[in-house]
Formats: C-alpha cells, sequence, structure tokens
C-alpha cells in the first residue's frame, strides 16, 4: 500500500511538473519504477498504459485554457506515434540486462540537455509567430516518439525544447501542444508493447495509481502553465533526471563503481545543479519583464491575424 501511495504521488508530481513544462512525466515515472527494480519494457509499458489517461486529460485542460496549436498537435503527432510504435517493438525485444543501462543512458542524455539548455540559453524570443513546417516537426515527431518509447519517456524533453528553441511559438502553446499531441503516441506506444511483451511484467494497479495522480494534477498544470517559469522548472527537472540515472548507472554491472566514487558523483552534482537553479532563478527575474512583453505581443498579433479573415469577409462588398 505504502509503494502505491508513493507511485501516486510521484504520478502527481510528474504530471504537474510535465503539464507545466512540456515534459518530464514518463521520464520521472520510468525511473523510478527503474529503481524499484521492474524490467524495462515493464516499466515504459505501464508508464505509457497510464499516460494514455493523463494525456487526454491534460490534452483536454490545455484546451480549455486555450495553450494548444493544433496545425502543430497533427503535424509532430501522428510522425510520433509511428516512432514510439518503432521504438516499443524495439525495445520489447531488448534483454534486460541490455535494456536497463541502455534506458538509463537516454534519460541521463535528456536530463543533460534538459538542465543545459533551460538554465544556460533560456527561452528564445526572436522569431515568435512565424509557423512551423511539417519537415520540421514530421522528422522531430518520429525522433522523439522512438526515444519517448525506448526511453520511457522523452516526448517532452525532445520535442518541447526543439520547438522552443525554432522561437516560432510562444511557450504555453508549444507545452499544451507538446502534452496533447503526447496522447497519440501514448496510445501508439502502449499497442507497441502489447504486440512485444503482451501484458507481462505490467502491474494495473500501479497503472491505475499512477493515471489517478497525473489526471488530479493535469488540468492544474494547464493553469500553472501560465505562471511557473520554464527557465526555472527546466532546471529543476533536469538535475532530478540527472542525479537519479547517474546513480542507475553507477550502480549497473557495467560500472558497479565504489561508494567513495558514487558519493564524489553525487556531491558534485548536486553542486552544479544548485548553482544551475540559482542561476536560473537570478535571469529569470532579471528578464521577466521583457519575456512577458515579447509573449504579449506575439499573442495580439496572433490574434489580430486570426480575426483578420473574419473581420475582412463581414465587410460588405460593393
Amino acid at each position: 500500500m505504502r509503494k502505491l501511495i508513493l507511485l501516486a504521488l510521484v504520478g502527481l508530481g510528474a504530471q504537474l511538473v510535465d503539464g507545466s513544462l512540456g515534459m518530464a512525466y514518463g521520464v520521472t515515472s520510468t525511473t523510478l519504477l527503474l529503481a524499484i527494480g521492474t524490467n524495462p519494457a515493464a516499466a515504459s509499458a505501464t508508464v505509457h498504459l497510464a499516460e494514455i489517461g493523463t494525456t487526454l486529460v491534460s490534452g483536454a485542460s490545455h484546451w480549455r485554457f486555450g495553450n494548444v496549436d493544433w496545425k502543430v498537435v497533427w503535424k509532430i503527432g501522428i510522425p510520433g506515434a509511428l516512432g514510439a510504435f518503432a521504438g516499443a517493438t524495439f525495445l520489447s525485444n531488448l534483454s534486460t540486462e541490455t535494456a536497463a543501462p541502455l534506458m538509463s543512458i537516454i534519460l541521463l542524455a535528456l536530463g543533460l540537455y534538459i538542465l543545459i539548455r533551460f538554465t544556460a540559453m533560456g527561452l528564445p524570443k526572436g522569431n515568435l509567430g512565424k509557423p512551423l513546417r511539417k519537415r520540421f516537426l514530421a522528422p522531430l515527431g518520429v525522433v522523439a516518439g522512438f526515444v519517448d518509447a525506448t526511453g520511457g519517456g522523452g516526448w517532452g524533453p525532445v520535442g518541447t525544447p526543439a520547438i522552443l528553441a525554432s522561437g516560432r511559438l510562444e511557450p504555453r502553446k508549444t507545452i499544451g501542444s507538446i502534452d496533447t499531441s503526447e496522447f497519440l503516441v501514448a496510445v501508439a506506444a502502449s499497442v507497441g508493447f502489447i504486440v512485444g511483451i503482451g501484458s507481462e511484467g505490467v502491474n494495473f494497479a500501479w497503472v491505475a495509481v499512477l493515471l489517478i495522480g497525473g489526471t488530479i494534477a493535469a488540468p492544474i498544470a494547464a493553469w500553472l502553465v501560465r505562471h511557473i517559469p520554464p527557465r526555472v522548472l527546466g532546471s529543476a527537472v533536469g538535475g532530478v533526471i540527472i542525479l537519479t540515472n547517474v546513480r542507475t548507472l553507477l550502480r549497473s554491472d557495467w560500472i558497479d563503481a565504489s561508494d567513495g566514487v558514487r558519493y564524489t558523483f553525487y556531491a558534485v552534482i548536486y553542486v552544479v545543479w544548485a548553482a544551475a537553479l540559482a542561476y536560473s532563478i537570478r535571469q529569470y527575474r532579471a528578464n521577466r519583464d521583457e519575456e512577458r512583453r515579447i509573449v504579449a505581443e506575439t499573442e495580439t498579433e496572433a490574434a489580430a491575424a486570426a480575426d483578420g479573415p473574419n473581420e475582412k469577409s463581414a465587410t460588405p462588398t460593393v
């Protein structure tokens, strides 16, 4: 019972961060399941089954608060579903001994990217409002979907920073669109795992409690996305992922590091992580007014562009 309560709290916290940042539900949940000894394919399958429900609720909540660009959802979501199915069947055919360290390496790489991207560079602003092309979103969706299924998470960590880095879609709509399109990825990955491993190793009680926790958090996160700075959350989540997966790798058969080596790594990570959080908070405060101004101008321009055709059609012809 204690483990189920812990998983429900993890599901709630992970979805709260995911819905606010556009990433980390799958990575955080899968990392915990691996830490308590779950088979890698079963861990990813469990998380993706829970995500079918959490992403549906999250997508509906983001749509309710106006955080979704439906063109982006379809352009990235359908290729993402194909990549997720391929990744699920690939992971299902790997042995546990091979898959566990491999998954930790993928998760560690994603964690490093998140920490560096949000801490050092913050949010790009120069090209807000320009359209996102299918030739950019389709390959991104395939790669993000494949990584998501094989790593137990990665749709948000790959997709959200890439779209934010393009500078063409404002942060709240990037996060909302990625969260909404993840429903397609979760369904495709779950089908892939069922084809690959059936229901073997999948604990449906764990699926249920992760789903419950995530469903509670999803509407709250969709509201918070307007108020919590993504830069600070990115640094926080990146540090959690790095620390947890470095621990997994150092204790694996691949490395089997001594206690002294492990504790030295942990101490260095804590120091770097604390510095990154402090820097992110300071930079956010310094640039807060400028970021708000640019986003507000972009929203005004987008609203004017959307109203333009209607105003034109309403004008009587002479």
